[in-house]
């Protein structure tokens, strides 16, 4: 055994491979492992990097240039850490999966693109647009020019090789770039979207991003030294005519026609994966680009369904973890020699002149339509957003030896610069002005008799619609005053969820779109919604951010338009066994987030489905304890009251003894508890003038109105009312949130409710072991402070349908 345990030590391994295509090391042994752990590293630091960034609010594009700028060579040349992350044998894998990214990357870009937006752009838009693209290329020329004057050449190649007209069109080029993605977070975020500003910004942008790439994809073959450029565009213009033409009714008959249900397909998955880089490839050979293939197949690429699950579950993949492979290529290409004090100087120049050459071409452009010059110098800055084309450009520049690595690093700098100053900027020059002075009260009690009242109904999806028409058809009698509509679906920003904003930004545009096929669908339901009273309007509108921050830009909308209500849809819905059950718990964060600090009265709708006019008589329960929002409620349902088909029953809950207590929670000195107890005195008397007046009015209308009164002693007394009012069978509630009551009792069971933004009695009522069948409609009057529902206990109760304890003591 021994001799044949050394007899092994004589022998070596070899491994035969007659298969001629896979001549390299084991993948698995070096180049994977480097892999995951570089992703994993550039992944990481990126997040970092984009959470630090975000108050900031920077777009991803700086977070993930800033995490590809740490494996630059020269950040840690000759240590073990570069040696680990980048070995130099390892850098043509990643190169070769940066560019895969990229290739996906741009096709997701091309499915985004909306030409309509393009073709049916309006004059001023169009203006700005080409202004931005033609005065920024030509000073590009002159900045480039001006970088090569104080170039000392080397002694190794001088510096004629990067004094080319090839030099001078892709930096040229680079500078003329608007992205239209990365410029329509940043507006979301900044919440001007809705403003007149945003709308030209995001119109020209729209526009200014398909001239770049139509442009880059004519005058890549002559950029890049192709051997026949001329040829190399007439075949990738045939190219081009032929996926038009022949490929996109294929795809067409393939994709959009046998998905017609909600569902995955790994067939049609195969369709789109091997289009993408059988384009790709095909383009590459005609002499352009593969990138060029890529971005044409995602423009032919059938909208729909698939399209839209495809674009949802590509995102995460592509944007998140494949993209940041892109910038770990302009991170190993960046030359930190431009930061030198002999270099210092000229870098400088070269960025500064690039920032400020958008802003000099719009401000040109925009002076021919009388806008101010700080709102063109605004709208420069935006339109110096830039993302992932001039990285491309540039790194082609690089790659084919047109630009030196100081000039590529330079003009790169100049990129992430501009794009990182674009938030600074407007943040500091451009506030928009408040629309409407505080102080006066935007609610539906304080209007005048005569006013227009101008209502804004959320919802975010087609089903919540009717439920909003309902109640606005009941408010939209003939002898009352004119009713303004805005519909406004709220549209979650995120991933690639740019495409919604073109839409919606300018409402002459057509929706074209598979994923708008909601949003038109929204807009068409609200259009039909044609009030009695032939004065009334409706305009159908979008608020697309994302769920964190949507409420702002409801806040926006409602300045803007004046109104003096917002209508939200509960984030529960009735299911086909009448019980309510949750839709998406982001919804109950945005109505409370609304409800803090709306500019206006706030409504919460739970639609049980039984809220129609168009039945012989709507009954209409409208609860009134005392409060503000009693008071409002009660405004709301008189209104309702004067249609001729509703049927309104006031009943209002008197509280004795222990109910009656005034809350002096949190209320310790002497002087804040009378203040307390004078505050208590002061609304029980604007109760009492509200009751009465509508006592008063409603003596004439006892057919239609009428009035009741029922004592409450204690807590257990208020879900055996109630239960006595449902009996009545009432189709929907009107009842205020609460605030201002100042009821010990009521306080109390506030602490343990499931859903605070509908109060103690409409979380009872929305309770589905109440076993009420009536919609509710939940009033919070504008003008007494916001609801913090920070610290209310049920933050730390499930989303679900987990009942209270009066929910469960009215059973």
């Amino acid at each position: 055994m021994a001799g044949n345990d050394q007899s092994f030590g004589h022998y070596q391994n070899y491994v035969d491979n007659p298969n001629p295509i896979w001549k390299s090391e084991n993948v698995l042994r070096f180049y994977l492992p480097q892999f995951t752990v570089l992703m994993f590293f550039v992944v990481s630091v990126t997040r970092l990097v984009h959470y630090i960034l975000r108050p900031l609010n920077q777009p991803p594009f700086v977070a993930e240039f800033l995490a590809g700028l740490f494996l630059c060579p020269q950040l840690f040349a000759g240590s073990r850490f570069s040696e680990l992350m980048l070995p130099v044998k390892a850098v043509l894998g990643i190169e070769t999966m940066a560019h895969v990214s990229l290739i996906y990357n741009i096709f997701l870009t091309g499915m985004e693109m909306n030409l309509d937006t393009v073709l049916l752009a309006r004059k001023k838009a169009t203006t700005i647009a080409i202004a931005g693209t033609i005065i920024p290329m030509v000073l590009g020329v002159l900045i480039y020019s001006l970088y090569q004057s104080h170039t000392v050449p080397s002694k190794d190649d001088g510096l004629l090789p990067y004094n080319t007209p090839t030099a001078y069109l892709l930096c040229a080029l680079a500078l003329s770039v608007t992205n239209f993605p990365v410029l329509a977070h940043i507006l979301a975020d900044l919440k001007i979207l809705y403003t007149g500003l945003g709308r030209v910004a995001l119109s020209a942008a729209t526009i200014n991003d398909f001239y770049n790439w139509a442009m880059f994809v004519v005058l890549i073959p002559f950029a890049t030294h192709s051997e026949r450029p001329f040829l190399s565009l007439v075949l990738t213009t045939v190219f081009v005519i032929f996926c038009h033409m022949v490929l996109r009714p294929s795809l067409e008959r393939l994709l959009v026609n046998n998905t017609e249900k909600n569902e995955w397909d790994n067939y049609q998955l195969s369709y789109a994966i091997i289009g993408v880089f059988a384009c790709a490839h095909v383009t590459e050979m005609l002499g352009t680009n593969s990138i060029v293939g890529a971005l044409v197949y995602g423009l032919i690429f059938p909208r729909g369904k698939f399209a839209d699950l495809l674009m949802e579950r590509s995102d995460d993949i592509v944007s998140v973890y494949l993209e940041p492979l892109f910038f770990v290529s302009c991170g190993v290409r960046f030359d930190l020699t431009i930061f030198r004090s002999e270099n210092i100087l000229r870098t400088l120049q070269v960025v500064i002149f690039s920032c400020i050459a958008k802003v000099i071409s719009t401000v040109i452009a925009t002076g021919f339509y009388s806008m101010s010059f700080r709102d063109g110098a605004a709208l420069g800055a935006l339109m110096n957003t830039k993302g992932i084309l001039p990285m491309i450009m540039l790194n082609i520049a690089s790659d084919k030896q047109i630009l030196s690595s100081q000039s590529y690093s330079t003009i790169v700098l100049g990129m992430v610069v501009m794009t990182v100053a674009v938030s600074p900027i407007i943040n500091y020059v451009y506030k928009p002005r408040k629309r409407f002075e505080k102080e006066k009260l935007r609610t539906i009690q304080n209007l005048k008799g005569d006013a227009d009242i101008r209502v804004m109904a959320c919802v975010h999806n087609a089903r919540q619609v009717q439920g909003m028409i309902n109640i606005l058809e009941a408010s939209s009698a003939i002898n009352v005053s004119p009713l303004r509509v805005f519909g406004v679906q709220l549209v979650e920003l995120k991933g690639r969820g740019t495409a919604f904003l073109t839409a919606h930004i300018d409402h002459s545009n057509s929706l074209s779109r598979g994923s708008q096929l909601d949003t038109e669908t929204v807009s068409n339901l609200f259009a039909e919604f044609a009030p009695e009273n032939d004065r009334s309007t409706v305009e159908s509108l979008a608020a697309v951010s994302s769920f964190e921050t949507i409420h702002k830009d409801i806040y926006n909308i409602a300045e803007e338009k004046l109104v003096s209500l917002i209508l939200l849809p509960f984030h529960k819905q009735s299911n086909a066994e009448g019980c309510l059950e949750v839709t998406n718990s982001g919804f109950k964060d945005i109505n409370q987030n609304v409800m803090q600090e709306a500019p206006c009265s706030v409504g919460i709708l739970v639609d049980r489905g039984h809220v129609s006019v168009s039945k012989s008589n709507l009954r209409i329960g409208m609860v009134f304890i005392g409060g503000p929002d009693d008071r409002e409620a009660l405004a709301i349902a008189w209104r309702m009251a004067k249609h001729g088909g509703v049927h309104l029953s006031m009943v209002r809950i008197l509280l004795f003894g222990k109910a009656a207590e005034v809350d002096t929670s949190m209320h310790n000195e002497a002087h804040e508890l009378l203040s307390k107890v004078l505050d208590s005195r002061k609304e029980k008397e604007m109760d009492e003038e509200s009751v009465s007046s509508f006592r008063l009015m409603a003596v004439n209308n006892e057919d239609s109105i009428t009035y009741t009164e029922r004592e409450v002693h204690s807590g257990d007394d208020i879900p055996c009312v109630l239960n006595e009012l449902d009996k009545r069978g009432y189709d929907v509630y009107i009842l205020g949130q609460g605030q201002g009551r100042n009821s010990m009792v009521l306080s109390s069971m506030l602490e343990w409710t499931d859903c605070p933004e509908l109060g103690v009695i409409g979380d009872m009522l929305a309770s589905n072991s109440f076993g009420s069948n009536s919609s509710l409609l939940v009033v919070h009057q504008y003008g007494f402070g916001g609801t913090d529902f920070r610290t209310n206990h049920s933050d730390n109760l499930n989303n679900g349908d987990s009942d209270s304890p009066f929910g469960k003591a009215s059973v």
